[in-house]
């Protein structure tokens, strides 16, 4: 019997970021496309993975939201994680081979405020082999499946927040809550057997979820599964615009005369301040055009938006 043939899904321009509640067992990318196929979109992309046994806010770029997705690399995290005491694992997750099994000490407030001070604000972290970080064009998790341990140099990240809480007993009686607010580039779960370890017993992450990243945070997502069930429209009403990326930039709008040369790379001259990241957008009608800088009343060009983009942006609102 002849296979019935794939329908092929017609693409289309889609622009703006979509902020998804990633489940667990999929990886970023899986995620990505899966959504991709869901709004027939032709260009996509993250801004920074978050591992399979991982759920959480994953926001997704599309479009012209794409240009500027690696502005986000450097936002702050929260996340909420349940480490298991007493065992070590490969991966320092769930899923890793055990390496060793220690008891655990008697747990008071007073102990797990001793070592949540001990982590706290600037620390250096060791990358895990199990890890997207790259050695030699390849991934760490490449090297550690392969059986291979690769040299790594200790990392300066930042624990701006951490609350250490025993776990509910009828859960998991050796087990501790974890909220960690941190800066970019923090393993949770390295910072997990780390904990572990300075209370004597090691550990492992027997869950992890990021409830927030930049501005970002887990009520503001839309599952899969809520996606899969509306029709096209919704979907695409499920999209904010590129801007949202640019939170934190200075915005500064032109005049349609200034906004056309502007677009074109052209520098513009204004009573503008000094700042290293801006948000430049056309006055009528409204539309972002782009990112810049400013330099002594220079506003000097940096990603800018295609005509093509801005035209399909304006008509799709």
């Amino acid at each position: 019997m002849t296979a019935a043939p794939r329908t092929r899904v017609q693409r289309r321009p889609v622009h703006g970021v979509l902020l998804l509640d990633k489940p667990l067992g999929l990886s970023s990318n899986q995620a990505l496309q899966k959504v991709k196929w869901l709004l027939r979109a032709e260009k996509a992309g993250h801004t920074g993975t978050l591992d399979p046994l991982a759920s959480g806010v994953l926001p997704l770029c599309f479009g012209a939201a794409t240009k500027f997705s690696a502005l986000h690399l450097d936002a702050d995290k929260r996340y909420h994680a349940t480490l298991q005491l007493g065992v070590r694992t490969r991966t320092g997750d769930r899923e890793g081979e055990v390496l060793a099994c220690r008891p655990v000490p008697p747990l008071s407030a007073a102990l797990l405020e001793a070592v949540r001070q001990r982590f706290l604000g600037r620390i250096l972290q060791l990358p895990p082999m199990h890890s997207a970080l790259k050695k030699e064009g390849r991934a760490l998790y490449e090297y550690a499946r392969a059986g291979v341990e690769v040299e790594r140099t200790p990392r300066a990240v930042r624990i701006h927040e951490l609350i250490l809480s025993l776990a509910p007993a009828e859960q998991a009686p050796t087990a501790i809550e974890m909220i960690v607010f941190c800066s970019k580039g923090t393993y949770i779960r390295t910072l997990g057997e780390d904990i572990g370890e300075a209370l004597g017993c090691g550990g492992h992450l027997s869950a992890l979820r990021r409830v927030a990243t930049g501005p970002f945070d887990q009520h503001q997502c839309v599952t899969l599964e809520q996606l899969e069930a509306m029709d096209e429209p919704a979907r695409l009403a499920c999209l904010r615009p590129p801007e949202v990326l640019l939170a934190d930039h200075l915005p500064i709008t032109l005049p349609a005369e200034e906004a056309g040369r502007f677009l074109s790379g052209m520098r513009r001259r204004g009573p503008w301040p000094d700042a290293d990241r801006v948000a430049v957008f056309g006055e009528q009608p409204r539309a972002l055009l782009g990112t810049a800088h400013v330099r002594a009343g220079e506003l000097i060009p940096g990603r800018l938006l295609s005509p093509i983009e801005l035209k399909q942006m304006l008509h799709l609102t």
